[in-house]
């Protein structure tokens, strides 16, 4: 399957290819949310920068737009493979990372394995049919990584159901937030397209200089979803054994929530829709401040 099981000229071509991959820590960088935060405990930040060098790794294979689909499938593969079986390939060498990270820590590797499913996803398929399409593509996409969290925490598997639709309304998020670029550079639309459909338009209405009343409702639609999912959510915070995790979830929530509502307000076809970094520290302080004073004095706070 990967590359290790593979012959000698093939396992070097693999190797070769992969070693092309962009720094992951680079590309963390221009996400929407801190990687490995400081209100985690410190212990843990190595192993979830490790996880999200890997997703990240992953990621940028998926998307990179130079490369066939057998040649990402390949390359996923080979990641899959040092992930469950180690590799001393240096392309690899972020998945053997992640492997013995997981040992260290007694995680389970499903929640890396599904991010890989989602991409190799990607790899095949770029438009979403329906929202129950999206959704399962969130479930393999966005969900494993607040697992991932809860479990190197030691929390209670039942706070997967909190952090679930915590984590897909920030994959939407990031869609709608990227719908046009994702469409230009990658061809790639995961607007839902019965919902193109029912509003009277279609993919092509993401390539115009702003959006058409159509393609707000779309747009709006999904924010819908959005905050459907962000109340769901909302008592994961309080739900968490661990303060820091808990502050951590507090932030990303309060974050989720400003930036849906600015994309309420902005079209992300022609207006930054990503909040500057002085908005985003404001916000994660107060949400870390609120955290901190309802756990410390309950409701009164």
């Amino acid at each position: 399957m990967g590359a290790t099981d593979r012959g000698n000229g093939t396992e070097m071509t693999a190797e070769l290819q992969m070693s092309r991959q962009v720094d992951p820590a680079a590309q963390a960088r221009e996400e929407n949310f801190p990687v490995g935060s400081v209100l985690l405990p410190r212990g843990l930040r190595p192993h979830v920068a490790t996880f999200y060098a890997f997703a990240r790794t992953a990621d940028d294979i998926a998307d990179a737009p130079d490369l066939t689909a057998p040649a990402k499938l390949e390359r996923l593969d080979a990641l899959e493979a040092a992930l469950i079986n180690g590799s001393d390939l240096p392309a690899c060498a972020v998945a053997d990372r992640l492997r013995r990270s997981l040992l260290a820590t007694g995680v389970t590797d499903t929640h890396a394995r599904d991010l890989l499913a989602a991409f190799r996803r990607d790899a095949r398929q770029d438009r979403c049919r329906d929202i129950e399409q999206l959704r399962d593509y969130c479930r393999l996409s966005a969900s494993p990584v607040g697992r991932y969290l809860l479990d190197l925490h030691g929390e209670d598997r039942r706070g997967h159901a909190l952090s679930d639709p915590l984590c897909d309304a920030l994959q939407i998020i990031n869609h709608l937030q990227d719908c046009k670029e994702d469409f230009q550079r990658m061809n790639r639309v995961y607007l839902p397209l019965d919902w193109l459909q029912d509003s009277g338009t279609d993919e092509s209405s993401l390539l115009a200089g702003r959006s058409s009343p159509a393609l707000r409702a779309v747009l709006d639609r999904c924010l819908d979803l959005c905050d459907t999912l962000l109340e769901k959510s909302r008592p994961l915070p309080h739900s968490l054994k661990s303060a820091r995790l808990g502050a951590e979830a507090a932030v990303i929530h309060a974050l989720a929530r400003r930036m849906a509502r600015r994309l309420r307000n902005r079209d992300p076809l022609c207006q930054r829709t990503r909040l500057s970094k002085p908005s985003a520290l404001l916000v994660s302080v107060l949400a870390a401040g609120r955290f901190a004073l309802t756990r410390a004095f309950g409701s009164r706070a």
